[in-house]
């Protein structure tokens, strides 16, 4: 990069005349995938580098990330992914590079991006052995005769053509309409996907179902946040997902006045990576560097810990309650908390803490009681609770993960934020803080790197809308956080803002092109184009039971993200006047591998009343396997968009994404997909889905302009050097760090409570549910339930004596990037056992490996009543014993797709029930488990037993593959 000494740009005849594709997709000169490039400066050209572009490293969809450099050859292939090195485009200082002082150091960004390992390999994936690389039938489905939906995920599939599949569709969705009406058609369509804006990685089909006449749309539950969405709310509000509002510029108050960080489900050198890339790495050397102690509470000694940690305290998964517990009565017996701070900025502190102490239910939550039920020692207890009560200590997170996504999550979410609360939540040093995702739902920025000017880069298709039945009130407080989660603070307004800005700053005096461009920028933006929305929701954690039960109920979440006032209101499925579930169309096929009890939800997938089943996916893989249809969709390697980097932690920019290779096998990029679909259901839906065939230069220069950065853009630069990167604020670190005003004048700033402080007794739980024992008034040990048995003492302990922990992976993003051949060879990603087969590691301790004959690299079955998965034995002393560690996210290779898993999709056995009866989230970590040696005459019994599922071909190097399902 930093040397090139020509602008190396593979030219369009003409840029001015494109031939817009189905949806308008561009098509010029010799180049079939795009036009344009990058404009590099100079120095020495690679000549093996034909062609070079910028691509987001992003999985995180719909948002871009921060940008790499690709290059590809001659004949189109990728050859090589990059960091972007901002100096070969950017005066540097210009841009008023942030700078965090503090203790006598430094720390300044670097002067290149910096992407996760898995992006760097990334054309792996573009060009893997699972891609799909044409459509696809299910060999047995027939859509006038036998449908053998009991077939679903056993069956394999034949090529079609696009034009028989895109008419297949059409027919469904027309018969499934006049049957049923449109509601008996469910949109999956919610990330993590790839960051995509003109093509969105999800949402493309709502915007046809809606121009249909509405749909029902699949809402993610409060994922990655659970316990603190439903529990921390309740506490400190921290709309929109309960984690401490605001939090700007904590990270420099933290460097400046912390004296311990407690890394409490947080792993800064794994989690953050798929978000943010290393930025978070940096900077949290940095931090210890400065004398901070890092003490690391934790089942697993992980990947940060191995680094950086002072101390680490392994815990058992989800007992972190009876911990916290136990500090707050070492600090009550003690004196050692802010009593003065909790008179002043708490309300419900007195039955908290008789509770604390034993006074509500005659046992106290002392260290000893605590240490029986989490697994750490009494002593190590104390030790912890005296050693944060003397020092100034914040709580670093890592959106929670698994610690926060057990049974009952909401406990410990609000113990945390009361323990902050009773050492002076907001004052200097004291806050809880995150280590990604920076950018989201804040403002200012946690870290000080943002721009003078907010990036709100819209997408094409609305992922998750809002069901809007005939009843439903939505109010001005539901429709400004649903902006604050879209990263469109303003609204509608603000687009109209945007746009007369950008206007001004290029000398526009035409009024009406510019309520042109408005109305063409909102018409691409709109779901639907302005048809309706969906008309009702099911929750993700419960399609599933929407399918196989007639009726079912759910307390809260309407909406994604939804302020807390939703947690008091009922919801039914079906909603009154529409109908159940007969057809899916899925764009997000991880359900299996990502969310609860994934074989329960094969079994609801086979359904005889699932009549049909379309995804749209590039890759064959986990719910794949359940269609009757399957789209091949082209990556963002294949495809021209325009792309934002708001979370890498260096600069927010803006910039022009071209095709980097051409799209593999007859791949088509989501939007046209659903276009080709559009088509045959005639002219006028495909001209209101397509907004009449708009180009995709078009579409790019309206997003551009209405992206609220481009007015700053003086010099042209987006045009000129397909970037602009938006000069830092030079003031930002002025404004108040985290809940500091708060901390210092409660009555004059008060939280998002009802009251208005921090709610050590939730005012709105005892008005609402003041008998749920689940969550209760304040937060307490729940050790189960009707609903969950998944405790060391339950009576489900004496057959399934583990508790499973399932963690983000390391080698991959959520379900993605499991095949990449790289990854595969390094022994915490796969295992290669004596059959030949890559397994998933299960961590193990040698001390439980021991107890039942496991030795390193054998096949072992982890199960309980819900079936079995199989996985290869990792034994370590990072993790304590009495734990099996599975990360979550690998590929589902069924034996028998409702019992038995080859592929280490740990999901598959998940706890069904949601986090507890009036809280409607997920759990999928801290759950029962056995772990056993598969022998030879076992993997003997089901070779006999699952002939087809054994003879099924994987690829040697990457697993599970097209040519296994593929007839």
């Amino acid at each position: 990069m930093g040397g090139c000494s020509v602008s190396l740009v593979v030219n369009c005849t003409d840029r001015e005349n494109e031939t817009p594709g189905i949806a308008g997709t561009a098509n010029c000169g010799n180049t079939h995938y795009g036009d344009g490039g990058i404009h590099m400066s100079q120095g020495n050209v690679d000549i093996r580098a034909h062609r070079r572009v910028f691509k987001a490293a992003s999985l995180l969809g719909p948002r871009s990330g921060l940008p790499t450099v690709v290059e590809s050859d001659s004949d189109g292939r990728l050859t090589r992914i990059r960091p972007l090195h901002y100096e070969d485009y950017i005066d540097w200082n210009s841009k008023n590079p942030w700078r965090i002082e503090a203790r006598g150091s430094a720390f300044t960004p670097p002067k290149r991006t910096l992407p996760g390992c898995y992006y760097m390999s990334y054309k792996k994936r573009v060009y893997s052995e699972n891609r799909v690389r044409y459509p696809l039938k299910r060999v047995d489905w027939d859509p006038r005769g036998e449908r053998n939906t009991q077939n679903r995920g056993k069956s394999g599939y034949a090529r079609i053509s696009w034009d028989e599949a895109a008419q297949l569709i059409a027919d469904e969705l027309t018969r499934v309409r006049e049957k049923y009406g449109m509601t008996a058609v469910l949109s999956e369509a919610d990330m993590h996907g790839e960051g995509k804006h003109t093509a969105p990685s999800h949402g493309c089909a709502n915007r046809l179902l809606s121009l249909l006449g509405g749909y029902t749309i699949q809402m993610r539950n409060m994922d990655s946040w659970e316990g603190y969405a439903w529990g921390s709310k309740n506490v400190w509000g921290g709309e929109p997902v309960g984690e401490m509002q605001p939090s700007g510029n904590v990270w420099p108050d933290i460097a400046k006045n912390t004296e311990m960080l407690l890394f409490w489900a947080a792993d800064p050198e794994t989690t953050s990576v798929g978000f943010d890339g290393y930025l978070a790495s940096r900077l949290s050397s940095w931090i210890h560097s400065l004398g901070v102690k890092f003490v690391y509470v934790d089942p697993a000694l992980n990947y940060s810990a191995c680094r950086l940690a002072d101390k680490w305290i392994p815990v058992l998964p989800n007992t972190d309650a009876a911990l916290y517990l136990a500090i707050a009565h070492v600090w009550l017996t003690e004196g050692a908390y802010d009593g003065e701070y909790v008179k002043t900025h708490a309300v419900g502190a007195e039955p908290f803490f008789d509770y604390v102490l034993g006074k509500e239910d005659g046992e106290p939550k002392t260290p000893a009681w605590a240490s029986e039920k989490c697994g750490v020692p009494e002593w190590t207890i104390k030790a912890l609770a005296r050693a944060w009560g003397k020092k100034i200590t914040s709580i670093s997170i890592g959106n929670g993960g698994p610690g926060i996504r057990g049974a009952f999550s909401t406990e410990p979410a609000r113990l945390q934020s009361i323990l902050l609360g009773m050492q002076g939540l907001g004052k200097s040093g004291v806050h809880q803080v995150k280590w990604l995702e920076w950018h989201l739902h804040t403002d200012p920025y946690t870290m000080p790197y943002q721009g003078e000017a907010t990036i709100n880069l819209p997408v094409r298709a609305d992922l998750v809308p809002t069901p809007v039945a005939a009843d439903t009130v939505i109010d001005e407080a539901f429709l400004a956080q649903q902006a604050l989660i879209k990263g469109n603070v303003g609204g509608s307004d603000n687009v109209t803002n945007n746009f007369r800005k950008f206007a001004t700053a290029r000398g526009w005096r035409d009024d009406a092109e510019i309520e042109e461009a408005i109305r063409r920028f909102k018409e691409l933006t709109t779901d639907g184009a302005g048809g309706p929305p969906p008309q009702q929701s099911i929750p993700k954690c419960m399609v599933h039971d929407a399918i196989l039960k007639d009726r079912i109920e759910w307390w809260g979440l309407l909406s994604f993200c939804g302020p807390a006032e939703e947690q008091w209101t009922k919801h039914v499925f079906p909603a009154p006047g529409c109908s159940r579930i007969h057809m899916i169309w899925t764009d997000s096929p991880c359900m299996v591998t990502c969310w609860n009890d994934g074989f329960n939800f094969v079994k609801a997938m086979r359904s005889p009343e699932i009549e049909c089943v379309v995804a749209q996916h590039p890759w064959m893989e986990n719910d794949c396997y359940l269609a009757d249809i399957i789209l091949p969709v082209a990556t963002k390697f294949e495809m021209e968009d325009i792309a934002d980097d708001a979370g890498g932690g260096v600069f927010t920019s803006v910039y022009h994404e071209y095709p980097a290779c051409p799209p593999v096998g007859l791949s088509r990029n989501d939007f046209d997909c659903v276009a080709a679909v559009a088509k045959k259901l005639g002219g006028d839906i495909y001209n209101a889905y397509t907004g009449n065939e708009i180009s995709i230069k078009r579409v790019i220069e309206l997003f551009w302009q209405g992206s609220g950065v481009a007015h700053l853009d003086t010099g042209d630069e987006f045009r000129k050097k397909d970037i602009f990167v938006v000069p830092a604020d030079p003031d930002i670190q002025k404004k108040p760090a985290g809940l500091s005003l708060f901390a210092l004048d409660p009555d004059s700033n008060p939280l998002t409570t009802p009251t208005g402080k921090l709610e050590f007794t939730s005012t709105a739980i005892s008005e609402h549910f003041p008998d749920d024992a689940e969550r209760p008034p304040h937060p307490k040990w729940v050790e189960s339930s009707a609903l969950h048995d998944e405790r060391l003492t339950g009576a489900r302990a004496e057959r399934y004596p583990l508790l499973c922990m399932s963690n983000h992976g390391r080698w991959r993003f959520h379900a993605q990037l499991d095949d990449v051949t790289w990854s595969r060879e390094i022994d915490t990603m796969k295992i290669r056992a004596r059959d030949g087969y890559q397994y998933e590691p299960a961590w193990i301790h040698p001390e439980t490996a021991a107890a039942r004959g496991i030795e390193y690299g054998d096949i072992v079955k982890v199960y309980n009543e819900r079936g079995a998965v199989l996985c290869a034995a990792y034994l370590t002393q990072r993790l304590m014993p009495g734990v099996v560690y599975v990360d979550h996210g690998a590929r589902f290779d069924p034996i028998d797709a409702e019992t038995l898993d080859r592929g280490g999709a740990i999901n598959l056995i998940s706890p069904h029930a949601i986090t507890s009866g009036r809280v409607t989230g997920m759990v999928i970590s801290g759950f029962l488990v056995e772990t056993e040696k598969v022998s030879d005459e076992a993997m003997a019994a089901w070779r006999a037993r699952y002939p087809d599922s054994f003879s099924r071909a994987t690829d040697p190097a990457a697993g599970v593959c097209l040519d296994g399902w593929v007839r």
